[in-house]
């Protein structure tokens, strides 16, 4: 094997690594969305329950579903950066493939050369 065929083979290794952290960080970032949507609603639900402590302390409420609300939004966006991030590392890792299957291809027509060259030379000597 080629030397450059082992780095690219390495590489593509790496880059198929990047692309799943990128895709485990997307997945975390929208379940935290998720999360926090579903708290901001339970306090929207509770502020309108009768016997809620909400009409003591109506401003804690909002703030919490404000906060709540806000967290989502900045999951949400985490999860649109890491979307992105994640495409650029497919596009990387297609590249790196590619020539990683060009230099494998590469060595095997160099490997066979080698072999028909010595297949001739031998039965030269045979002759």
């Amino acid at each position: 094997m080629s030397a450059r065929k082992d780095r690219l083979k390495k590489l593509v290794e790496v880059q198929e690594q990047l692309k799943a952290l990128h895709e485990a960080r997307r997945a975390r970032f929208l379940a935290d969305a998720a999360t926090a949507e579903a708290e901001a609603e339970a306090l929207a639900q509770r502020f309108d329950e009768a016997g809620s402590l909400s009409a003591l302390f109506p401003e804690l409420y909002h703030r919490r579903i404000s906060g709540e609300l806000a967290r989502r939004d900045a999951n949400l966006e985490d999860a649109r950066r890491e979307a992105g991030m994640a495409a650029t590392a497919t596009a990387r890792t297609t590249i790196v493939e590619r020539a990683y299957r060009h230099a494998r291809d590469m060595d095997e027509r160099q490997r066979a050369d080698r072999e028909r060259l010595e297949l001739i030379e031998q039965k030269r000597k045979a002759e």
